[in-house]
């Protein structure tokens, strides 16, 4: 076997992160690998780039370079796909600025109906204006590690697309929870607007349907719903007021897909740790955003992602750590609405 082309390759290892098969053109006509197979062909592919440790310090950049290129590849869609219903996601190269420009409509300026707020991130929250119409997203860097030998995939132990999820899960967590932070800064507290927060200890649909009337008042109707699919579980109407259908989608899936003709976006939820005693995104907030607005949240990557791995630890393992430069910003938005049910609760 022959090492392969570094665009091959990552053509390779791209597919083994997504799990897909993949076809490629060789001097002696296609090659195919099936899904299963990738990621074995893979692993061929760095035991030819890295056969011992001497290979491996050798070649390290090159693997290295396949793992940032990877993770570039994946993040920015996988955070579309999570929150790309309510935020407004940007790449731009080293150096540059994040620029967001916000839509004035008449409407809006009449009624002054959003503005420019607070950006922030890891709870430092700072306000960046320009003009009145702009906001320049201030970036940070946000890191994974994860203590793994790269031993483990040559050794079979372990698939390229598991060490690509350990990084990207854990900085997934992370964006949310900042997302998260800034949407809370930005809404109004409870004690003095009550009407865009509500809490209580059960699901209350009246309160509930009212938060609602709020968010569609702003745009017409078709809010949508964000929460975890902990909270949707609370959403469900009495008994008597069930269909047999509606029973057994209950019974089936869990919860509903939509409440009174909105979709209700479900946010994936994971652990802290491997102790299972917190979860990652707190289940007791649902968020109700207007759709077709100008999306609350601004979020932006900043130039490529950064692997280096740390060998120095006592028992001879290796820190894979990863770097990539991220920001957040958040359009205040008085259609914005909260539930909060203190029933549920991040600690197991």
């Amino acid at each position: 076997m022959q090492l392969m082309e570094f665009n091959d390759l990552k053509k390779l290892a791209f597919a083994a992160a997504h799990k897909t098969p993949l076809t490629y053109s060789t001097n002696q006509g296609e090659e195919s690998f099936s899904a299963e197979d990738v990621n074995s062909a893979l692993r061929a592919q760095f035991n030819l780039l890295a056969p011992d440790y001497k290979g491996f310090r050798k070649n390290k950049n090159q693997i290295f370079e396949l793992i940032e290129e990877t993770i570039d590849d994946i993040l920015p869609n996988r955070v579309m796909e999570q929150y790309g219903q309510f935020a407004d996601i940007r790449i731009v190269a080293q150096g540059d600025k994040a620029v967001f420009r916000q839509r004035i409509t008449e409407a809006s300026k009449k009624r002054a109906k959003t503005f420019v707020t607070k950006v922030g991130l890891a709870g430092r929250y700072e306000t960046f204006m320009l003009d009145g119409r702009e906001t320049e997203v201030q970036m940070s860097a946000i890191g994974s590690a994860c203590r793994i030998g790269f031993e483990e995939f040559l050794d079979g132990r372990i698939q390229f697309s598991d060490l690509t999820e350990i990084i990207l899960e854990g900085m997934d967590d992370y964006i949310y929870e900042e997302i998260a932070k800034a949407l809370d800064s930005v809404l109004p507290d409870s004690t003095t607007n009550p009407n865009n927060v509500y809490t209580n200890n059960v699901f209350n649909p009246a309160a509930f349907n009212k938060l609602l009337t709020i968010s569609d008042s702003y745009n017409g109707g078709n809010s949508t719903i964000i929460c975890t699919e902990e909270f949707a579980r609370t959403m469900v109407p009495a008994d008597s007021r069930m269909s047999n259908d509606m029973k057994s989608t209950l019974w089936n899936k869990g919860y509903f897909a939509t409440y009174l003709g909105h979709n209700i976006l479900i946010l994936r939820q994971s652990m802290l740790d491997e102790t299972n005693k917190e979860k990652v995104i707190d289940p007791s907030k649902c968020y109700i955003i207007p759709s077709g607005t100008e999306k609350p949240v601004k979020l932006a990557f900043e130039g490529p992602t950064m692997v280096r791995t740390i060998t120095d630890n006592d028992d001879w393992s290796t820190d894979m750590q990863t770097y990539k430069k991220f920001g957040i910003a958040v359009f205040s938005n008085p259609a914005i609405t909260q539930y909060v049910n203190t029933s549920l609760t991040k600690t197991v």
